[in-house]
């Protein structure tokens, strides 16, 4: 019955995580919003999704605190309703007041998704502890997997609504915010019916600070270890190039030539790439662990960020897939890896406060890429060059960090 009830646990994450996927779909956005809403200023209408993406980071802290005195069903329930109003909201912002849609759209979405993003993967690990890396990746590719079920779909509302917004005149996107607004609500209650944490291992107090955690962090326990600081940081720039190209995915590809349908599937293959990276490199982190495997994909990240703005068609294609094959496999393996060094129990407000580097580093990202490609022009994307050395570089910052943390957990070991 546990066991039956651990896997409807997951099924349920699985379906919450596909549908909150949704509000990735930003670069289907973007060029419209930018136009639309902020007289074309990419900078501008990018700063919507890093401050979703930011505000995510928390609601998750606010979600785990929630979650310990209630439950993982009723902080979802809450979050589903509050992800569909600001969405609902934001089908009404206007150019007079673009700056609604950061509150609405960003703010308030992201505050949503955080109710329901950490939460439901503390969930499936406390169910399956034994396969966090497996069981995470399954969890966060829903995630991914949701830009990959719903990317023509988007675009297809867009399209029947208006079409995309041009300067001086809305377009499709207000009414496409209305029906997701529907979709969020309805899925994610009736998600959260099934999900049901297991009762929490006996120990408490503060773990070793090796690699595995043998006991529970509480938060504050936590931030008193260079561990997190290492950790966040890492998270921190890991993020950016992949962000980078999340966000602007298709606005690259339109420079470069591509029809708007090639367009849209530079966005389908990333989300693909990206989801089933995470399950993948979740994987083969629960056999040669995760500190060797995020190595392994910041290396590949800091390589392949160099050669965006000079691959031409299809050589984009390849590139792009597999920026999101390793930024995928980063998403599932630094939530695996918080709960082995801090512990399970407290695993949704621990990793809501690691997912502040993610916050942080989703805003840099959006608006360093912003500003480079505010300079782009059809049939040149070079002045974006400047921002994928900028996201290159950090992925070499992020190997050093997790070199010092694994040289670390050795010596404390």
């Amino acid at each position: 019955m546990n066991k039956r009830q651990g896997i409807f646990a997951v099924l349920a994450a699985v379906a919450i995580q596909l549908i909150i996927g949704v509000a990735y779909l930003w670069s289907l956005f973007q060029t419209g919003i930018a136009h639309s809403l902020f007289d074309g200023d990419n900078a501008a209408a990018g700063l919507t999704f890093s401050l979703l993406l930011a505000t995510l980071t928390i609601g998750s802290v606010f979600a785990g605190k929630l979650d310990a005195k209630y439950s993982t069903r009723v902080v979802v329930f809450a979050g589903g309703i509050i992800l569909s109003l600001g969405f609902f909201l934001a089908s009404f912002v206007t150019e007079r007041v673009p700056w609604l849609l950061w509150v609405t759209y960003g703010v308030m979405g992201g505050f949503g998704m955080g109710f329901t993003y950490a939460t439901t993967i503390a969930c499936a690990q406390k169910w399956f502890p034994h396969r966090k890396g497996f069981v995470t990746g399954i969890i966060v590719s829903a995630l991914g997997f949701g830009g990959v079920v719903f990317a023509f779909v988007i675009e297809g509302l867009i399209d029947a609504f208006g079409g995309p917004g041009t300067r001086g005149g809305l377009g499709g996107e207000p009414m496409t915010f209305r029906i997701l607004s529907g979709v969020f609500l309805i899925i994610c209650t009736v998600g959260s019916l099934f999900l049901k944490t297991p009762p929490a291992p006996a120990s408490t107090g503060a773990a070793s600070a090796a690699g595995k955690a043998t006991a529970n962090y509480l938060p504050r326990e936590m931030l008193k270890t260079p561990q997190f600081y290492l950790l966040t940081g890492t998270l921190l720039v890991a993020c950016i190039g992949g962000l980078m190209m999340i966000n602007f995915a298709r606005p690259i590809a339109v420079a470069k030539e591509l029809t708007a349908t090639a367009a849209t599937v530079a966005v389908l293959v990333i989300s693909i790439f990206n989801s089933v990276g995470r399950v993948i490199w979740g994987m083969i982190s629960d056999k040669i662990g995760r500190l060797n495997t995020i190595i392994i994909l910041l290396s590949g990240s800091a390589l392949l960020s160099l050669f965006v703005t000079v691959a031409a068609f299809p050589w984009i294609y390849v590139l792009i897939a597999f920026i999101g094959f390793f930024y995928g496999g980063l998403l599932s393996n630094f939530p695996a890896l918080t709960a082995d060094t801090f512990g399970t129990k407290y695993m949704s407000s621990n990793y809501g406060i690691v997912l502040l580097g993610f916050g942080t580093g989703a805003i840099i990202a959006s608006q360093v890429a912003g500003r480079y490609n505010n300079l782009v022009e059809v049939g040149n994307v070079g002045p974006m060059f400047p921002a994928f050395m900028i996201a290159s570089a950090c992925a070499v910052a992020g190997i050093v960090m997790m070199l010092a943390f694994k040289k670390m957990n050795r010596r404390t070991k």
